[in-house]
């Protein structure tokens, strides 16, 4: 399979915003609010946080694909649907501690490409990892139609 294009999306990761600024000239203004950014994206950060999960998207001329690394999910809890044109892909991962059983939810949505067959779109889950196949409409071939003429 050739691939045309591949995006990889993931979220922000922490780390220093502005290194250059560590006492800039107004005066520790700028450290604090890179504390203060640095605090939101951490919240986001990797797999899990913030519910949040890294997909690749890639295509070739028969399909779109999206790609979502769900390591430890068992396939009874993925949901994937496809709703007015988004992709929603849906898990929830359950632990077991001392304190009893943790659920955590995560949710991607994509939007399809306008060129998406809905009612053909599959989904395999293989070593952790969710591939969903978004296969493109034919594109509307001319046909020759003859009339008879009275």
């Amino acid at each position: 399979m050739s691939q045309t294009h591949i995006t990889h999306y993931t979220q922000p990761r922490a780390g220093g915003l502005w290194p250059a600024f560590h006492r800039g000239p107004w005066g520790g203004l700028d450290t604090h609010l890179e504390r203060m950014l640095n605090r939101a994206f951490a919240a986001t950060e990797g797999f899990g946080a913030g519910g949040h999960f890294p997909i690749d998207l890639y295509e070739d001329k028969d399909n779109t694909y999206v790609r979502a690394a769900l390591p430890g999910i068992p396939r009874a809890d993925i949901n994937v649907e496809f709703i007015d044109g988004v992709l929603n892909i849906s898990a929830t991962r359950k632990t077991k501690s001392k304190d009893g059983e943790q659920t955590v939810s995560f949710k991607r949505s994509v939007l399809a490409p306008d060129n998406t067959d809905g009612e053909k779109i599959t989904a395999s889950c293989e070593n952790g990892e969710l591939t969903v196949t978004l296969p493109k409409r034919e594109p509307a071939k001319p046909r020759a139609i003859t009339v008879a003429v009275n």
